[in-house]
C-alpha cells in the first residue's frame, strides 16, 4: 500500500483505526495515522520507521518497493516509539545502512536499543545536508517540537519538507485538514510556542512545495495556511474574536453566574459566544 508523492519519493504508512486514544489520553475517534516515507535514490533512503500499530503492511510495502534493494540511510527524525518502534526491525535487516540523526537523538538510540544501533548513527545538525545521487538531503534541528532530539528534512530538488511531527494532524488520512490539525498542535506542541516560532523561521527560508508530517495528511495546497495558523497558535494569539465559558453548577448558581457574564460579554459586543 504505497503512494507515489514524485519522482522515486513514496507513502508507505498506515492508518491505525482501532485506536481510541492517542498516546492514552487523546481521543482519536477517527483512528491515527503514522506516515513514512522511502526514496528509491542512486541510495535509498528511509524516513523514520512506524509503529507496531501498521508495522505488518509496512514491511510488506518496504520489502515490494526495495525489490531486492539495501537500505543505504534511516533518517531518524524523531525517535519517538510511534516512529521508531520498528527501527531495530529495519536497522538489522538492512545491516549496512546508516542512522542520520542529530547528536541527542543518538544517545536517545543508544539507550533505546543499545550501544550496536548507537554506533552506527551519523550525527547530522543545522546547515548539514547528505546527497543521495538525484537528491540533496538538508537538516535541520527542531529542538522540543517536541522533543529534543527532533529534527526536520528537507529534499533541495523536489523541495518536500519532512517535517516530523511538526504540521501533524490527527485522525486518518482522509480527515477534514484544519480542525485536527489545530486540535493536534493544542495537545501535541502547544507548549512549545518559542520552539515552534524558531522552526517557522527556518522553514520561511525555504521554498516548500510539499509537507510530509509523520501524522495527518501530506500538505500541498495549503502550505501558507497552515504555516500562518503555527504562527499564530505558536504566538498564544486568537484566531477569533470569540469566547468559551465553561462551568460546572450543582445546583445552578454557577450557571446563573456563567449565563450573567455571557449576557453582558454580549451587551458589550462580543457575539460569538460558546457555553
Amino acid at each position: 500500500c504505497e503512494q507515489k508523492l514524485a519522482d522515486g519519493l513514496f507513502w508507505i504508512g498506515g492508518d491505525d483505526k482501532r485506536l481510541g486514544l492517542f498516546e492514552g489520553c487523546h481521543p482519536v475517534p477517527h483512528g491515527m495515522s503514522y506516515n513514512n516515507y522511502l526514496l528509491l535514490d542512486e541510495k535509498v533512503v528511509l524516513f523514520d520507521t512506524i509503529d507496531r500499530a501498521v508495522e505488518e503492511r509496512f514491511f510488506e510495502t518496504l520489502e515490494y518497493l526495495l525489490d531486492g534493494r539495501e537500505i543505504d540511510y534511516i533518517i531518524v527524525d524523531h525517535v519517538e516509539p510511534d516512529h521508531s518502534a520498528t527501527l531495530s526491525a529495519v536497522a538489522d535487516a538492512h545491516p549496512r545502512a546508516k542512522l542520520v540523526c542529530t547528536k541527542i537523538c543518538k544517545t536517545l538510540i543508544g539507550q533505546f536499543f543499545g550501544p550496536e544501533l548507537e554506533a552506527r548513527c551519523m550525527v547530522v545538525g543545522d546547515g548539514d545536508s547528505l546527497s543521495t545521487g538525484a537528491h540533496t538531503l538538508a537538516f535541520a534541528t527542531a529542538t522540543m517540537v517536541h522533543w529534543p532530539e527532533v529534527m526536520v528534512t528537507y529534499d533541495v530538488e523536489d523541495k518536500i519538507l519532512f517535517s516530523a511531527d511538526a504540521f501533524g494532524a490527527f485522525g486518518g488520512l482522509e480527515e477534514e485538514l484544519l480542525d485536527e490539525t489545530r486540535r493536534y498542535y493544542a495537545n501535541i506542541v502547544g507548549k512549545y510556542g518559542t520552539q515552534v516560532n524558531e522552526l517557522l523561521d527556518k522553514a520561511d527560508t525555504l521554498d516548500i512545495k510539499m509537507i510530509c508530517p509523520l501524522h495527518g495528511v501530506i500538505i500541498r495546497d495549503n502550505i501558507d495556511l497552515i504555516k500562518e495558523k503555527y504562527r499564530t497558535w505558536a504566538s498564544y494569539e486568537s484566531e477569533d474574536e470569540a469566547v468559551v465559558i465553561a462551568y460546572a453548577s450543582v445546583y445552578g448558581g454557577t450557571r446563573d453566574v456563567a449565563e450573567k457574564l455571557a449576557f453582558k460579554l454580549s451587551d458589550a459586543g462580543i457575539h460569538d459566544l460558546a457555553l
